[in-house]
């Protein structure tokens, strides 16, 4: 792909405003919708904090060489669930939530140490392209319910699915509009267009149905801006609900040894799980930066900066972090690979978590609005893991195999659980396609070749 701006480009300061605010609004619904499910306590502004602060540890590994933002990880959120049904007080789930994230840390630098001694060539061989290709795939797939769920979805109860469907296909026929017709600029900025257009349309049928007294207009919520009390400072200015000052001293007297294996069985195994997505996501990403990204910054410091990223973002924020396919898919869209943007994304994250009112106005982006957008950048994702199929030779039956059973157990939603333990659709569909790669391997001997 034709990058416009490489990894290492510097565009103007005016542009890098304009690309991260466009990073962060492909990646905030996803990033604030994990705390939004796990509740007990957990804010949005503190997953947004976390998020900035992580993906900073990540660039700062990768020695800002990998165009990737770092957002709260759903693979997780079985186990944060675990982290406070396990407690004996909500004070105590915190401290657990802590205690897990820096569990999988351990494993992301186990792995990358393993990654230093030994090189990758062993992933390589574990993880080829026949099995990466229709993974990268399913990562697209697998989210496509949920964007199609929120393009249906409103924000108000009673509010027309018809309104929602118009105001989610506005913002996305806009933004491919603006990326393939757009100008220079305007072709780097689709989403922050489409959301903007997508928000105005949703403003103007709840003014309709406001003045009409129509209530299934009214599709979008305005009361996390509306409930703002301007004569208190802190509906201006207020610092996150960090995890670490939830638990406090008290909870730390909690922590039994029983407690902590339950949060070893609830982490651990999730963590080498999104060890592979890890892998698929930096694979998915170098055919679209044009880098082996595995090589150069290498999958060592990518597999560190995403290890303490993780710890440090629920340190603050109580979310694992991953790196997100939507961050990746603005990349793919907008042909920006400048990780300028993905710093400054971070930076916003974190100033938008300080200010109030911000972050009440985007929650009031509507449901519909994000889920026009999520189409393109799934969809994205998907087709970028079918284009690495032209490097598998389908006329092998061990290959066709290996692809058929990753597809059909990633878009049948395949999910397995062990107790507690949450093993997810793109993991299941993972680790039978390499099962089933080692189990077939012996036959590419037996072929005949032509």
């Amino acid at each position: 792909m034709d990058l416009v701006y490489g990894i290492k480009d510097r565009p103007s300061l005016g542009k890098v405003f304009l690309f991260a605010l466009q990073q962060l609004l492909a990646v905030m619904a996803a990033t604030i919708a994990v705390p939004a499910i796990v509740g007990n306590g957990l804010t949005a502004s503190a997953a947004l904090f976390g998020a900035g602060v992580g993906t900073f540890v990540y660039l700062i590994f990768t020695r800002s060489s990998s165009p990737v933002f770092l957002g709260s990880s759903f693979a997780f959120i079985g186990s944060m669930f675990s982290a406070f049904g396990g407690a004996a007080s909500v004070s105590v789930g915190y401290w657990g939530l802590i205690i897990g994230a820096l569990m999988a840390g351990i494993v992301y630098i186990v792995i990358a140490l393993a990654v230093k001694f030994f090189g990758v060539s062993w992933i390589d061989k574990l993880i080829p392209p026949v099995i990466i290709g229709p993974t990268v795939a399913i990562i697209g797939l697998s989210l496509s319910g949920n964007a199609i769920g929120d393009l249906m979805k409103s924000n108000i109860e009673g509010g027309s699915s018809y309104v929602t469907l118009i105001c989610g296909l506005c913002t996305l026929f806009i933004t491919m509009l603006c990326s393939v017709y757009g100008s220079k600029t305007g072709k780097l900025i689709p989403f922050i267009q489409g959301i903007l257009t997508g928000y105005i349309l949703a403003s103007i049928f709840a003014l309709i149905g406001y003045l009409t007294n129509n209530p299934s207009l009214i599709i979008i919520n305005y009361s996390a801006l509306t409930e703002l009390d301007f004569s208190k400072f802190s509906s201006y200015i207020s610092l996150p609900k960090f995890t670490f000052a939830l638990g406090g001293v008290e909870g730390l007297k909690g922590i039994t040894a029983s407690y902590l294996l339950t949060i070893f069985a609830a982490y651990v195994p999730v963590a080498f799980v999104v060890f592979a997505e890890h892998i698929a996501d930096h694979k998915n990403l170098s055919t679209i930066v044009g880098v082996d990204l595995l090589e150069n910054p290498g999958l060592t410091r990518t597999l560190l900066g995403d290890g303490v990223g993780t710890f440090l973002s629920s340190l603050f924020g109580g979310c694992p972090n991953t790196t997100y396919g939507e961050s990746i898919g603005c990349v793919a869209i907008t042909r920006n690979a400048s990780t300028i943007s993905i710093w400054g994304c971070a930076l916003l994250c974190i100033v938008v978590s300080l200010i109030t009112p911000l972050v009440a106005f985007l929650e009031t982006i509507p449901s519909c609005v994000m889920g026009g957008v999520c189409v393109a950048l799934y969809g994205f994702i998907a087709v970028s893991g079918l284009k690495m199929f032209q490097q598998v030779d389908l006329s092998k039956n061990r290959n066709l195999f290996v692809a058929s059973v990753i597809l059909i157990t990633g878009v049948g939603g395949m999910v397995v659980k062990f107790g507690k333990v949450e093993i997810r659709t793109v993991a299941c569909a993972l680790i039978i396609g390499i099962i089933t790669n080692i189990l077939l391997s012996p036959s590419e001997k037996k072929e005949p070749k032509e």
